[in-house]
């Protein structure tokens, strides 16, 4: 009976497969030599999906793959008990292109109900980073991005104050000044929806910037903009969480990052990390020391954002790392 199911995905592989090894073996094509891109031969996708839970799932994903002649060089996948759906991420290698490695899972897809992204692997998301007058989470950002660490690309960076303008200017981004009061909130997000649209941004980072975007805005960015909390979540929310956890005697510190969301500090998490703190400790060294979890933090989310591992799961989140 499995033979029956799997014999059309075989069949359809073994014609597309020899047609491939035809190629890539120079074959003689109407009496001349096909040349080949050995790039191409070795272009490497990653497709994430999520669906409703049930059986086939890897089964018609996996055979997509193989008409498609794509290798599997990686493969996680996740059902959740609490919601009742299916989360995968694989990487392939396959002489296909993007378009025809599309065309063999929109039918897949389009059976299982699925929501799914085809990226190819190593390329760098463009990134908008938005700060206020902390530079420490800029700055990680920024030099992760230059030593190659991390898959992003920021042609530009927003804030509301003027400070940070010349640690932008180190590293050669144009820095846009956006003054936010009451009473010019509208007009300063719509200058912001214009930056996001000229620069064709993907992902909008919240580098320690202090400022609350509006409903609208957050519901627009959407799975689209991370933040980082200087405190270990969902414990001490607004203004100064070190002092209100140095207050209560806290024994570990940290930071979270999360998606955006209209709910302050309560998007899905994406990463967190914590230290230990003693009681001889000052409220002044516990924002010394929070510092560096906060741009280890943030650096991680955008890194595993920007890898595509990490999918949305009502308001929590599937990481695949």
């Amino acid at each position: 009976m499995v033979f029956v199911i799997a014999a059309p995905w075989w069949l359809a592989t073994q014609r597309q497969l020899r047609r491939f090894q035809r190629i890539k073996t120079g074959a003689r094509c109407a009496g001349r030599l096909v040349r080949v891109n050995e790039e191409l031969l070795n272009q490497a996708y990653v497709v994430t999906l999520s669906c409703p839970d049930r059986p086939g799932i890897v089964h018609a994903v996996a055979g997509a793959l193989l008409v498609a002649g794509c290798n599997i060089t990686d493969s996680q996948q996740y059902g959740s008990p609490a919601t009742g759906n299916f989360f995968m991420r694989v990487e392939v290698t396959t002489p296909a292109s993007a378009s025809g490695l599309r065309g063999a899972l929109e039918p897949v897809a389009e059976a299982f109900g699925m929501q799914w992204s085809l990226n190819a692997v190593g390329q760098k998301v463009r990134t908008l980073v938005m700060a206020s007058t902390s530079a420490h989470c800029l700055n990680d950002l920024l030099f992760q991005q230059r030593s190659g660490t991390l898959p992003v690309e920021i042609p530009a960076i927003v804030s509301n104050h003027q400070d940070l303008a010349g640690l932008a200017e180190f590293y050669g981004i144009p820095f846009h000044y956006i003054p936010v009061t009451k009473d010019t909130k509208v007009q300063a997000e719509d200058k912001l929806r214009a930056i996001i649209a000229e620069h064709d941004i993907e992902l909008t980072v919240l580098a320690r910037y202090m400022q609350i975007l509006s409903d609208e805005l957050c519901t627009e960015l959407t799975g689209k903009a991370i933040n980082i909390h200087h405190s270990f979540l969902p414990s001490f929310k607004g203004a100064k969480p070190y002092h209100q956890a140095h207050a209560r005697g806290v024994k570990l510190i940290g930071a979270t990052a999360h998606y955006v969301t209209a709910a302050l500090d309560e998007g899905p998490i994406i990463e967190q990390e914590v230290i230990r703190v003693d009681h001889a400790r000052t409220p002044e060294q516990f924002v010394q020391m929070g510092r560096d979890v906060e741009g280890r933090t943030l650096v991680q989310a955008v890194q595993w954002h920007a890898e595509h591992r990490v999918l949305l799961d009502g308001n929590r989140t599937v990481v695949f790392n």
